[in-house]
């Protein structure tokens, strides 16, 4: 029989499970992360009081006017600013179906006429389902 004192180990903290939960918590919250839409072109929208959301769908035709009434569709500028450019490649973009959903963002300062060429194009297209992006005003606006 032996009866000489045991030597006592150190206590050892395995840590593996502990990396295990963090990398499964670091895959979660990346997946989960919504990411804001980021252009390159700055645009200061005009402010509406309704809260309604637009829905983000992949097939839309995403059309931007800044300042100067230049036009950018789905984030690429147009060579020429007439409405007959715009119609093509809106015409291109659609292929044929006038039930795609377009999406208007423009600069608060844009000329009318670049938004009247937007709603006359989509209209020789047979196109009806537009949308004007605004962002939400906390106070009314007194200018």
């Amino acid at each position: 029989m032996n009866l000489r004192p045991r030597r006592s180990e150190p206590p050892r903290v395995d840590i593996t499970p502990l990396i295990d939960v963090v990398f499964l918590m670091l895959i979660f919250f990346m997946v989960s992360t919504t990411f804001d839409k980021q252009t390159q072109l700055k645009v200061d929208l005009p402010k509406a009081s309704s809260s309604e959301v637009a829905d983000d769908t992949a097939d839309k035709i995403d059309i931007t006017i800044d300042a100067q009434g230049h036009f950018y569709v789905n984030e690429r500028e147009l060579v020429k600013h007439d409405p007959e450019t715009l119609r093509r490649t809106m015409d291109k973009i659609a292929d044929g179906r006038p039930d795609l959903p377009i999406i208007v963002s423009g600069d608060r300062n844009a000329p009318l006429q670049s938004m009247m060429t937007v709603l006359d194009v989509a209209a020789q297209l047979g196109m009806s389902r537009l949308s004007f992006v605004a962002r939400q005003s906390d106070e009314p606006d007194v200018e």
